[in-house]
């Protein structure tokens, strides 16, 4: 157990480190100017040398991404009483040598160009509804999707299983930006007046006389519209796996016991049909961080995606870079998370 743990830890912090080598010098090597982007188009040259040496672009670029690098390790060594320090969340851990000191930080991922906010603290705020609406789009998808896998392998080659796979390719075959569009326009614009739901909002409203309250109305539509693709392959996904553990001999020995059938369904067969629907749970949940960048923007839901889309057309890289790194790091995560996961629902994998 230790032994895989550590392996698997190793080979995501090689992952991570790859993630974060791509994006550092996919966005250093753009033709974009960012004290123009900072500043605008009106600036003396000492302002300019300014922001250069603020934003450390006065250094070699394989200085900036050791640097860059330095500013998201959590363990780090530093000089103590360093003004540049300042800009880090640490705590002194034990000194070394001299004045260095080795200190635990938050990683730190610059400022903004236009706002001059942390892009910690911009991201931090973003994240809490990013991380609902995913949630309640996995959730949605993976009660349906199950639902729908067992009617459907219970009723295999009947009309109840025909319309399941019609709709799950049906729903595979939708983009999560297309299904956006369509379900806003259908229902918070023609049928407005029946469901009462927006084409957009946040999961926060603020209203003149009441002042900020709680929206949870505003999710449905873009939960709906971003679990519709992982609710059509857990759909199949049930729907095979379930089929192939019926056809298994110990669930013929339940149905020659006497057992009822839902019993057979729900306590020997369903629960060894889940690997693959948990393996697609899990990475539909953090594949759907990503896929709720277009969703987020379409609905005007305030999350890291409509954050990101907007900062990519205000070619405000930091925020867009720490957006990717949080994504990837999230992604890294569930999956390792997954791995455990496996051990509890089926006692037959054994971690190596």
């Amino acid at each position: 157990m230790v032994t895989y743990l550590a392996k698997r830890i190793r080979y995501s912090l090689l992952v991570l480190l790859g993630v974060i080598t791509v994006v550092f010098f996919l966005f250093n090597v753009l033709p974009a100017d960012p004290v123009r982007l900072t500043m605008g188009q009106r600036t003396d040259f000492k302002t300019t040398q300014n922001i250069q040496h603020d934003l450390g672009l006065d250094k070699p670029l394989w200085t900036r991404y050791a640097l860059f690098l330095d500013d998201l390790l959590p363990i780090a060594v530093h000089e103590r009483g360093n003004e540049a320090m300042q800009k880090y969340s640490y705590i002194q851990l034990l000194p070394v040598s001299g004045k260095n000191a080795i200190t635990l930080q938050w990683p730190y991922l610059g400022r903004s160009y236009r706002t001059r906010r942390e892009v910690t603290s911009v991201l931090g705020e973003a994240l809490p509804g990013t991380m609902l609406l995913a949630l309640a789009a996995m959730v949605f998808a993976t009660i349906a999707g199950i639902t729908l896998g067992i009617v459907a392998a219970l009723n295999k080659g009947k009309i109840a299983d025909t319309i399941a796979l019609t709709a799950s390719v049906a729903g595979i075959s939708m983009p999560s930006f297309f299904a956006g569009l369509l379900i806003a326009y259908i229902f918070g614009y023609l049928l407005h007046s029946v469901t009462g739901l927006n084409m957009t909002g946040s999961l926060w409203d603020y209203d003149a006389f009441t002042g900020r309250h709680l929206a949870v109305g505003n999710m449905i539509l873009p939960a709906l519209a971003l679990g519709i693709r992982p609710l059509a392959i857990i759909t199949q996904l049930t729907r095979s796996a379930l089929l192939d553990v019926l056809q298994q001999d110990y669930i013929r020995t339940a149905y020659a016991k006497g057992l009822p059938r839902y019993k057979v369904v729900l306590r020997h067969a369903l629960p060894n049909a889940l690997n693959p629907v948990i393996t697609a749970v899990t990475g539909w949940l953090a594949e759907l961080l990503a896929g709720a960048f277009f969703v987020e923007y379409i609905f005007g839901w305030k999350g890291i995606g409509k954050i990101t889309v907007d900062a990519l057309d205000k070619f405000d890289f930091p925020l867009v870079m720490g957006a990717v790194l949080l994504t990837a790091f999230i992604f890294i995560v569930i999956n390792l998370l997954t791995d455990m996961l496996y051990t509890l629902l089926d006692p037959r994998v054994r971690l190596t």
